[in-house]
């Protein structure tokens, strides 16, 4: 009640974002630090109480310095401790750097090839989110590729074993890539055995939205493994989805993935572990009859 005044409006500097025309949120900027129009989308970041910097793209909230383990830890770790010895990935999108700082944690990591439309993504990251990407972006494993992810799918000859789609919501330069040919794109790009993981939506929020995107993933992958992770700067309960043509995270048990962690010396994960794969991948009923 105290983000509100007596007439019951939003107080100054109140950010909403709605996830339907009927029901939304909102997070106070205690202060804008940056804000500018980038040749593809309205950036900004702000300063606020709960979630320290927060980074916005056309009014959405991307990522912020207190919550971004939520999202980027499930987004990367289902397949990457899934898999048994990933070398090489990819992520189209994900300018801050986050899905990046998380693939570098395995030791396995030789290469990450970072597909980001919007320099200044990359840029502004560089500047106000080190928490974020804690160095990744300049790692020498990591290639930028400043280009739209589309074109380098299409064009690069290279395989690899993981692929991340760290994608904004569908809408403007992200549209084309939450399409079944830029799916079956990605299929073609893994080496045997990989797998590509994204968010999709929320199950509450967007049921028609989750339901037509897993359609479109499995007419490209054999596999595609929902799974939920709650993202506060979201909104709350969220889906994600792991496809792979052999990859099943569905049969590595809670114990083996956090074997792998110990193995792997993964020691900084703030959300991830074995019981979280577990659960993450346990369905509710009314989930399970939106996925099918």
């Amino acid at each position: 009640m105290t983000a509100r005044n007596p007439e019951g409006d939003l107080a100054p500097g109140a950010m909403t974002e709605y996830l339907t025309d009927d029901w939304g949120f909102f997070i106070r900027s205690a202060r804008l630090i940056e804000k500018f129009r980038s040749p593809f989308q309205d950036v900004e970041v702000h300063d606020s109480k709960p979630f320290g910097k927060l980074f916005r793209l056309d009014g959405y909230f991307m990522t912020s310095e207190k919550d971004e383990f939520f999202y980027h830890e499930n987004l990367v770790h289902m397949a990457a401790l899934s898999h048994p010895h990933p070398r090489r990935a990819l992520i189209v999108g994900g300018g801050d750097g986050g899905s990046a700082e998380e693939l570098l944690k395995h030791p396995s990591m030789q290469a990450v090839t970072l597909a980001e439309i919007d320099a200044a993504v990359v840029d502004i990251s560089r500047k106000h989110l080190r928490s974020v990407h804690r160095g990744s972006l300049d790692d020498p494993r990591v290639a930028l590729r400043i280009e739209d992810g589309f074109a380098y799918v299409r064009g690069t000859a290279e395989k690899f074993d993981l692929i991340v789609l760290d994608l904004t919501d569908p809408g403007g330069p992200s549209t084309p890539l939450y399409t079944v040919d830029f799916y079956c794109a990605c299929a073609a790009r893994l080496e045997p055995g990989g797998a590509m993981t994204l968010h999709i939506a929320s199950p509450i929020a967007h049921p028609d939205r989750i339901h037509a995107g897993l359609s479109s993933l499995r007419k490209a992958f054999p596999l595609v493994r929902p799974y939920l992770a709650s993202i506060p700067l979201y909104g709350g309960l969220w889906m994600m989805a792991c496809c792979s043509a052999t990859l099943d995270p569905t049969t590595v048990p809670p114990q083996e993935i956090d074997r792998r962690i110990a193995e792997r010396g993964i020691r900084d994960l703030q959300y991830y572990n074995g019981a979280v794969h577990g659960a993450a991948l346990a369905l509710p009923n009314f989930v399970r009859a939106l996925v099918g």
